[in-house]
């Protein structure tokens, strides 16, 4: 394993790159898709499983984590690698995200925000040096600036505002890692500047007068669609360091992460395939299906026979669709676990698509079968 954090790309296809990100936990290979382990787990799953999928990276939560048990707590247990048996790569974000979306009463001041706990109402102060202490606390291998995500749409006036003071909060951040990280671990700062270019540009040019070891394309995924996502990715990665990885937050359903993989991106987390598998919704090489539809009550078949996987091989659709209905356990947990197979898959395809210079057969072909546009 390697003592430092490093990233090689080691192909190209147009615009997207395959290569290993390089971590003293072990090797990321890219572009990879995070699991997120939201509160210490992936919901419904073992880490063997999550493992299993393929899966070389899961996510964690500032936010939840600093709650409940706190970081103090995890610390002393001997870290979240530890604590959640998860002996490999953890990246974890800056929890900003989930203060403006979950708590209460919050508030915003160029020291950072203020809020009340969304389960106890106890009262908190997240500044970007408090972010960076828990996310030493927990021991994350790649650590997230604090930033705040607005909503789009947003005035220009107000987007900059914020690009801003997400800039200023990154050399907080930078600050504070530099007095706290234990070698071999990166922080990445988060390009802001909702949907408009100049602001993305500036934003960016402000990351790399910083210099991080990695990039984070944030303030997407929020309600703007997909074809507006694609859009600001195409006017930002260009401009994006080559030798770096590029982390998309939040992204994405499959076909939000194919056509970001062509615009070079590197790195994916989303809730989807976990939270659609505890739905009844499963992903599948034709497009998603929901299990709970009747007309799979009579279906012998498994999810994808030729899979190595379980959960997708060994049980009937049958069956699945008779545990949503009698409401059992197991029903959210084989499909939870099919989907992330499906989406690291998915990952190894691109993968190997962008090393033999197919991607763009590859995207035809995803296209063809599942019905999704990647624009």
């Amino acid at each position: 394993m390697a003592d430092e954090f490093s990233f090689a790309v080691n192909a190209s296809d147009g615009g997207a790159r395959t290569g290993v990100i390089a971590t003293p936990r072990g090797e990321i290979r890219t572009p990879a898709f995070m699991p997120v382990g939201t509160a210490g787990t992936v919901k419904a799953m073992l880490p063997e499983h999550v493992r299993a999928t393929g899966a070389d990276i899961v996510l964690g939560n500032t936010y939840h984590l600093m709650l409940r048990p706190t970081a103090e707590r995890v610390a002393a247990l001997g870290g979240l690698h530890k604590f959640m048996n998860w002996p490999r790569p953890i990246l974890t974000d800056s929890g900003g995200f989930q203060v403006m979306s979950l708590s209460k009463l919050r508030k915003l001041t160029e020291d950072g925000v203020s809020f009340q706990s969304h389960i106890d109402g106890s009262k908190h102060m997240l500044t970007p040096e408090r972010s960076i202490e828990i996310q030493g606390l927990l021991g994350a291998d790649i650590q997230m600036q604090l930033d705040e995500c607005p909503a789009i749409p947003i005035e220009h006036e107000a987007a900059r505002e914020s690009m801003r003071l997400s800039a200023r909060w990154a050399l907080r951040s930078k600050n504070a890692f530099e007095k706290l990280a234990k070698p071999g671990q990166a922080l990445f700062g988060i390009v802001q500047g909702a949907n408009f270019e100049d602001l993305r540009r500036e934003s960016l040019e402000r990351l790399m007068e910083i210099d991080f070891p990695g990039y984070s394309v944030g303030g997407l995924a929020v309600g703007e669609g997909r074809e507006e996502m694609f859009r600001v990715l195409e006017f930002t990665t260009p401009h994006m360091p080559i030798e770096k990885p590029r982390y998309l937050m939040g992204v994405g359903k499959p076909a939000d992460i194919v056509g970001a993989v062509a615009r070079g991106i590197d790195m994916f987390d989303c809730v989807a395939p976990t939270r659609s598998g505890r739905h009844g919704q499963a992903w599948t090489g034709a497009g998603a299906i929901n299990i709970k539809n009747a007309k799979f009550a009579d279906d012998p078949e498994p999810l994808d026979p030729a899979s190595d996987c379980p959960a997708s091989r060994d049980y009937s659709k049958a069956y699945l669709h008779h545990l949503f209905r009698a409401g059992e356990y197991l029903g959210p947990m084989l499909l939870s676990w099919h989907n992330l197979q499906y989406y690291q898959t998915l990952m190894a395809g691109l993968r190997a698509a962008i090393s033999a210079g197919r991607l763009a057969a590859f995207i035809a072909g995803f296209k063809a079968a599942t019905g999704e546009e990647t624009l």
